[in-house]
């Protein structure tokens, strides 16, 4: 499919932080550079190298006073992809994005957008120059300007109409070029932001927190369509979430950031159902932590034996998750090797149920299942495990306070 042309040198075609630019609309943003004529996309510039890599990031380092935000991150998102970084609050995800975009300069480290060195040792390419879309949390639309002006920012001075027609169509606005940005819905006005961040063709689109501010059911709608949109437009995107469910329901491949470090990365539920530690299990959801024994590939648990290669023997964590493990009523059909045990409580969220159920020696394991048995407390269940699990050395206490 023909590609819509774009300007070359881009520009973001979004607020930057500081004081207003000379020649600038409003104070913070940039000035919209002219359109120096027809350029096909893909950029020139743009051939990414190892692998097709649409971002690189080696050995980041950032620091604000005595706080490390980011300590040596690595990143790589593949083009054509959508990468998702996820971390708990001051794991340094959005500083990432930041030294990406250019609203940051990085005290260490390198940084490729593009196939292009944007950051590195005597080298920082300003944001408007990085061939980079970026779309804000709060969208910072225009308020001033109507829906064909926000689009067309991006593409300069006297943006081809055409070209933001086409992109109206993408993000599905067609006929409301005309309207202001209080005048539409707020999945309307993100997917506005998200045309805008499109519309110059750029090597990646950077998304930072872009459904926080919307209510639980339209977030879910709206980041089915973003995603759609993304996918039809073969863009490559680098998305920073708090949200686990949105991470890991969005993402081509997921990034677990903690302490300003990558601690895991990969296709989102291999890292769900196979954690590197015990923290990064917790942080993507419930997760049960049983004492294990290993000898050669058998691991014995508190639910069974389970056979993994290559683990460490003698006693062990085995990980799994509540919905992989099975739960039977008493008499009901289970395999002979599942361990008895009787509910002590049910949390119900409609669409499905999380029981706590109390073992023979004293210890409760969880299993979530779908929410049409009611199951009470009391009630005598069998349990067994059915899913996959992670077999770790078992972490060290942490040492007491004095």
């Amino acid at each position: 499919m023909k590609r819509a042309v774009r300007r070359q040198p881009t520009s973001l075609g979004e607020p930057v932080p500081g004081s207003p630019l000379p020649g600038s609309p409003l104070p913070g943003f940039p000035v919209p550079l002219p359109p120096s004529g027809p350029v096909s996309h893909p950029s020139p510039r743009v051939h990414y190298p190892e692998g097709d890599l649409a971002v690189r990031c080696r050995g980041v380092r950032k620091r604000f006073d005595d706080i490390d935000a980011l300590d040596g991150a690595d990143l790589r998102v593949a083009a054509g992809t959508l990468t998702a970084v996820i971390g708990p609050s001051g794991c340094g995800k959005t500083t990432l994005l930041r030294t990406v975009a250019g609203f940051e300069t990085p005290d260490g480290g390198e940084i490729d957008v593009g196939g292009r060195q944007v950051a590195g040792p005597c080298r920082f390419v300003p944001p408007r120059e990085r061939d980079i879309g970026m779309v804000f949390q709060d969208y910072a639309l225009f308020p001033h300007m109507d829906v064909y002006g926000n689009v067309g920012y991006a593409l300069g001075r006297r943006p081809d109409r055409r070209t933001v027609d086409e992109m109206l169509e993408v993000v599905g606005l067609p006929g409301l070029g005309g309207r202001r940005p209080n005048e539409l819905s707020g999945g309307q006005q993100q997917r506005v932001a998200l045309a805008r961040a499109l519309v110059a063709h750029p090597a990646v689109v950077l998304l930072d927190e872009p459904f926080s501010n919307l209510d639980a059911a339209l977030r879910q709608q709206v980041r089915a369509e973003v995603r759609a949109i993304l996918e039809r437009a073969g863009v490559s995107a680098l998305l920073v979430t708090h949200d686990q469910e949105e991470a890991l329901s969005m993402a081509d491949r997921l990034v677990v950031m903690r302490g300003g470090r990558v601690v895991q990365e990969g296709e989102p539920d291999a890292v769900y159902q196979h954690p590197a530690t015990r923290w990064v299990a917790g942080f993507l959801g419930a997760i049960e932590a049983l004492p294990g024994t290993a000898r050669g590939e058998v691991v014995a648990t508190p639910l069974g034996a389970v056979e993994e290669r290559g683990v460490p023997q003698g006693a062990v964590e085995v990980l799994v998750r509540p919905e992989d493990i099975a739960m039977a009523a008493e008499g009901g059909d289970a395999p002979s090797e599942a361990v008895a045990g009787t509910v002590v409580r049910r949390e119900f969220f409609g669409h499905d149920q999380l029981v706590s159920v109390a073992l023979a020696d004293g210890s409760e394991v969880r299993h979530r299942g779908l929410g049409g048995i009611h199951w009470r407390a009391g009630d005598r269940v069998r349990l067994w495990l059915a899913g996959p699990t992670t077999v770790l050395a078992p972490e060290p206490e942490p040492a007491p306070v004095a």
